[in-house]
């Protein structure tokens, strides 16, 4: 396969983005993005090099849990110099390999290179959307680098051609990723929703925090070429999605948790009927969510979602929160509007 095409597609992207506005900045710059777990997902994409989704999604940014990256111009440097939550990176590693392909949209000439320095708040790689977070703040520090002075809706397609659901994580609170038609990809970008929820909670149940066993790049193009009901699939997205938007403007709880709950569920059964399937739950997994169905039942209002990982996101409201952690007493609780200028930094 000839990578030069898809390759210089998304250069142009870039380029048409930032053009003229290229000015390097002495020193270095710095920008902290919050991660985001999308309450309706979109798993599956029409154009992998530029990152476009066959569905739009609806996700909300987690406050405290997201990613921090430090970007300096590196003169004379032979490469470029990536760390990763303290430790530096191997060239060849495939987190440096990953982020270098990405900074090449961006270098004036191939003898540019740079220093990254990212860490993340949370588990890396393990299905808390490490990826969106670091994407999106590598973005926005390169924004601040090199002056370009780029609005919302365009730093939101620049992360999106790292990591799609990169695109949902510039804004906090809620926001929904136009899955777009236009095949350069500049109408897919993340748009925050106006509404805010104050007593709005996640709790993370972190079964555990090692790496997946596949990625979730691989995961959905393998589902998307082999699940037998993946054509059920985009409709699915497009009916919960119109029902999230209701259920955020309402702020009803018990719509928006069955409805995100049902179209995880559904996306882990497109995973399962993959051949081979692809299945992240473990043991720990499975009786989390069967507590949380437990709980329900007795009169508890909490719904989870789950991404592509083995650890699910429990949704429920602030007045929830004391009988959960009788239950999950290692839960992680994020309060995603508590205090919205913390989101980004």
């Amino acid at each position: 396969m000839n990578r030069a095409v898809p390759e210089s597609a998304a250069r142009r992207c870039a380029q048409e983005l930032a053009r003229g506005r290229v000015a390097v900045v002495p020193g270095s710059a710095r920008a902290t993005c919050a991660a985001n777990i999308a309450l309706v997902k979109y798993w599956g994409k029409r154009d992998e090099t530029l990152n476009l989704p066959v569905a739009p999604s609806l996700s909300v940014s987690t406050g405290t849990w997201g990613s921090t990256a430090e970007i300096a111009v590196l003169p004379d440097a032979a490469g470029d110099k990536i760390s990763l939550n303290g430790k530096q990176l191997p060239a060849e590693s495939p987190f440096a390999v990953r982020l270098s392909r990405f900074l090449d949209l961006f270098r004036p000439d191939a003898r540019f290179r740079f220093s990254v320095e990212t860490a993340n708040a949370m588990p890396t790689a393990a299905g808390f959307a490490s990826s969106a977070s670091g994407f999106a703040a590598v973005v926005v520090a390169l924004d601040g680098l090199f002056g370009w002075g780029l609005r919302a809706r365009e730093l939101s397609i620049l992360a999106r051609l790292g990591s799609g659901s990169a695109s949902r994580s510039i804004e906090p609170g809620f926001v929904e990723w136009r899955a777009g038609k236009r095949s350069d990809g500049m109408d897919s970008f993340g748009v925050r929703l106006d509404a805010e929820w104050p007593g709005f909670r996640l709790g993370a149940v972190v079964v555990s925090g090692a790496e997946k066993p596949m990625g979730s790049r691989a995961a959905m193009r393998h589902c998307k070429a082999t699940s037998p009901f993946y054509g059920a699939w985009p409709p699915t997205v497009e009916k919960d999605l119109r029902t999230v938007r209701r259920a955020i403007c309402a702020r009803d709880m018990e719509l928006l948790g069955a409805t995100a709950e049902a179209n995880a569920l559904a996306m882990h059964a497109l995973m399962l009927a993959s051949r081979p399937s692809v299945f992240y739950p473990l043991p720990e997994t499975l009786a989390a969510i069967r507590r949380v169905q437990e709980l329900r039942a007795g009169g508890v209002p909490v719904w989870f979602t789950m991404d592509a990982g083995p650890n699910p996101k429990l949704l429920f409201e602030a007045g929830t929160e004391r009988k959960l952690r009788t239950v999950f007493p290692k839960l992680e609780v994020l309060a995603p509007f508590d205090d919205l200028s913390q989101a980004r930094a």
